[in-house]
């Protein structure tokens, strides 16, 4: 089945949904390794033109990757609200643009119709979007998760302390995350990338993260970003797992690169509930212990891409997460590099565009707002995308000390960011956290104390965490 749009005399034709999905996409320089970008302007236009005119009916008709071929494709397929779709259906996307922007629909309008698309119909609406549109339409929704806090809840913005260390060094880690405990960061999660993903090297953080939480009672998650399996391993070795975290794709093959099935995904969820059945210390306020990472580009550098661009890919990996109840899905925007977003027009539009796909199919959407030193991009390239996403009510952002990741060597948010965009817009960390931070005298009625350095008793006691 093809499409065609006729713009200025001009005739521009599209073989499949594949093709005009991929010549409608905002410039990636990602699509253009693939070879798949529209070649003009004028094209990229037309193909948003006749994208504007299908049905969503037609794009569930007509699967844009084989599902005899793709698990991804299978599970989308199986996963989405029919009943709701079938009030639906009949809308073009240019529709669905306008219900989602439309000031009479409401946040419990936008919830139901986002259970009842699949990924490729929300790439679609993203498609026609301008970065306004995605700010004003992902911020008329919540996305509101728990597990030993509450996130996403209206004017909370939760932030991720990240204190990685480039040899594991427990001391570093742990006085990297009071440093950003002093700034009321911490309350999305306290996760760790590890230099080393050994099972004793995860269980080793795990486990001095759980006694600093436990020994100040501090009402949040720990995490270490290690493969699946090798949380599993630490697991199965008695450390306390929070969050069981993942990075995932949106094909099969992307996945199947990454050492995981949809099944282990599954597996390690049930494994990681059994075992907060069993932690009687703990308060749980809620049963989302998932944590995915995401970003575009990643099927492309994995060789598995089958021809689809990178937007549409990102929104299937969110089609995957929606299954499995996350507490948080991160999209590390500008992580991967210039081969798939080349320089700040392109990671700024990438962030909204993951940001609005994902809550609009249902998820906890953080960001992390980032760039690696060979982007064209800087440290004003993430305040602008921080501000951005921030009034788009994203759920958290990263904190890295002085923003700067000496393991993973790119460049991040920091504490200060962090403080300074909740005082700007006025957001809040997460109620348990911030009544935490009132309690320890970090914080003073909502802002930061003048007395909220570490106290020495903080200092002195780190040394008994390691025992």
């Amino acid at each position: 089945m093809g499409y065609s749009a006729t713009l200025r005399g001009q005739t521009f034709t599209f073989a499949d949904l594949r093709e005009l999905f991929a010549r409608a996409n905002e410039e990636k320089s990602g699509d253009q390794l693939a070879g798949i970008a529209a070649r003009s302007e004028s094209e990229r236009v037309a193909a948003k033109w006749a994208l504007s005119d299908v049905s969503l009916g037609e794009i569930l008709a007509h699967p844009i990757l084989d599902p005899d071929h793709d698990d991804v494709s299978r599970l989308i397929l199986a996963t989405y609200d029919a009943a709701v779709f079938g009030e639906i259906r009949s809308w073009s996307v240019g529709e669905l643009r306008e219900r989602l922007l439309d000031h009479r629909s409401t946040e419990a309008d936008l919830v139901r119709w986002g259970a009842a698309l699949t990924p490729e119909m929300a790439a679609a609406a993203a498609k026609l979007m301008s970065n306004k549109d995605l700010i004003i339409a992902a911020n008329r929704f919540r996305r509101v998760t728990r597990c030993r806090n509450t996130l996403g809840e209206e004017g909370v913005l939760a932030i991720r302390i990240q204190p990685n260390h480039p040899s594991d060094d427990l001391m570093g880690i742990l006085f990297a995350t009071l440093d950003g405990l002093c700034y009321g960061c911490g309350d999305a999660v306290i996760g760790v990338n590890p230099a080393g993903d050994s099972p004793g090297t995860v269980a080793g953080i795990l486990r001095v993260l759980d006694r600093l939480i436990s020994r100040y009672r501090i009402p949040t998650q720990a995490c270490v970003l290690a493969h699946i399996t090798t949380q599993l391993a630490a697991l199965d070795a008695g450390a306390p797992v929070d969050l069981l975290f993942q990075s995932i794709a949106g094909t099969q093959a992307a996945n199947a690169s990454f050492g995981i099935t949809l099944d282990l995904l599954r597996e390690g969820r049930q494994r990681v509930l059994d075992q907060h059945q069993s932690r009687n210390d703990v308060a749980w306020v809620g049963s989302d212990v998932m944590y995915f990472e995401t970003g575009q580009g990643s099927a492309l550098s994995a060789e598995a891409h089958h021809g689809i661009d990178q937007l549409t890919l990102e929104a299937r990996a969110y089609g995957i997460a929606r299954t499995l109840n996350p507490f948080l899905v991160n999209s590390v925007v500008g992580f991967i590099g210039p081969e798939y977003l080349f320089d700040e027009r392109q990671i700024i539009r990438a962030g909204l565009e993951d940001h609005f796909m994902g809550k609009l199919l249902g998820l906890p959407m953080g960001v992390d707002v980032c760039y690696t030193n060979h982007a064209a991009a800087d440290q004003n390239s993430a305040d602008n995308l921080l501000v951005l996403l921030a009034s788009a009510g994203c759920n958290y952002f990263m904190g890295v000390p002085c923003s700067d990741d000496v393991m993973l060597n790119y460049q991040s948010t920091s504490y200060h960011d962090a403080l300074g965009i909740r005082q700007l817009l006025k957001r809040r960390p997460a109620p348990e956290f911030a009544g935490w931070l009132e309690g320890q005298g970090i914080f003073q009625k909502g802002a930061l104390s003048d007395n909220s350095g570490p106290s020495d008793l903080w200092i002195s006691d780190l040394p008994r965490l390691l025992a």
